[in-house]
């Protein structure tokens, strides 16, 4: 049987019926609009399943917490506050964090502009634009449809501007992940824009930050994925020749990894980048020269009771065998 789907305002109306018409208290009128819905076969993956806040007159709030964020930051972006974007931002990224169902609404309520104009006015403030980023990042995890032309542009320019800066670079990484992520268009939009050279770059300069670092890979392991449905052929394997050829992927990983010895998390996303560039005969062959293979073989020795760095030095060998 198809899935059905209710939209937040019919759940909350079903809810708010339950506590006026039949005396219930929150929580069972939450829990009992739950089981009606779902027992009708609905789908509730993108419902806040949550009752709206009651103010002193036990009437109900206008809408969810995240709502009520979204239209402070309208107001604080009408009367240009940087102060008060800055703590909105970082409270509706946590917000967004929440579920896919916060997020989900947010988009369905025109966040994305709205967070996009604060971007924009913040772009000169570091500690505003650090939060803009997270909210961006936050908003768009699980919906890369949101971005678009203007938000390429921003995206880009904050990677520009602050490669030299850890903390910017992290997020604007973690966002580009976000939208690229089962998104193809966005993907080959970007990279036409450069952006593998951004990627490439914030592992040349912040080689010693773990969480760059490991963001980067997953990054550049998404610029070679295949995985939107809506596109019958990808780049993937364009976009991998473009970072190992153009932008020295391999050998960039590899001297990265030789920083992370004693770091399984961050080896086990280098590894497994290199794993994914190696898409040629030849991409082998420069992993060989480039003392990659001598590198993960060393490694397998000296770890070989630790069972994860094990896993992931297998992973690259296992290229060179297929």
């Amino acid at each position: 049987m198809a899935c059905k789907w209710i939209s937040q305002e019919t759940f909350d109306a079903v809810v708010q019926e339950n506590i006026a018409e039949f005396d219930m208290e929150p929580e069972e009128a939450l829990n009992e609009a739950i089981q009606q819905f779902e027992s009708q076969g609905v789908d509730l993956t993108n419902i806040i399943k949550a009752v709206r806040k009651q103010n002193e007159e036990c009437e109900a709030a206008p809408s969810h917490d995240i709502l009520l964020t979204l239209e402070s930051l309208r107001k604080a972006i009408e009367t240009n506050s940087v102060s008060s974007l800055s703590e909105l931002l970082l409270q509706f990224g946590d917000q967004c964090k929440q579920s896919m169902a916060h997020r989900y609404l947010a988009g369905q309520k025109a966040a994305y502009p709205v967070v996009l104009e604060a971007w924009k006015q913040c772009e000169g403030d570091r500690e505003t634009l650090l939060n803009a980023l997270y909210a961006m990042s936050s908003l768009t995890d699980g919906q890369p449809d949101l971005l678009e032309r203007v938000g390429e542009e921003l995206l880009l320019r904050a990677l520009e501007n602050h490669s030299k800066d850890p903390e910017v670079t992290l997020l604007a990484i973690r966002l580009a992940r976000h939208v690229c992520l089962k998104h193809e268009q966005n993907r080959q939009n970007l990279v036409k824009a450069g952006i593998l050279r951004h990627l490439t770059q914030a592992i040349s300069y912040h080689g010693t930050d773990p969480d760059v670092v490991c963001e980067a890979c997953s990054a550049l392991r998404i610029m070679t994925l295949d995985d939107d449905i809506r596109v019958p052929f990808g780049h993937a394997h364009d976009h991998a020749k473009m970072i190992v050829l153009e932008h020295a992927g391999l050998k960039l990983l590899i001297e990265a990894a030789k920083g992370f010895t004693d770091n399984s998390i961050v080896l086990s996303e280098l590894c497994s980048t290199v794993a994914r560039l190696c898409v040629r005969n030849e991409f082998c062959q420069d992993v060989v020269d480039l003392g990659g293979l001598n590198f993960m073989l060393a490694l397998l020795a000296d770890c070989i009771d630790h069972q994860v760095i094990t896993s992931l030095s297998l992973l690259p060998l296992a290229v060179f065998i297929r």
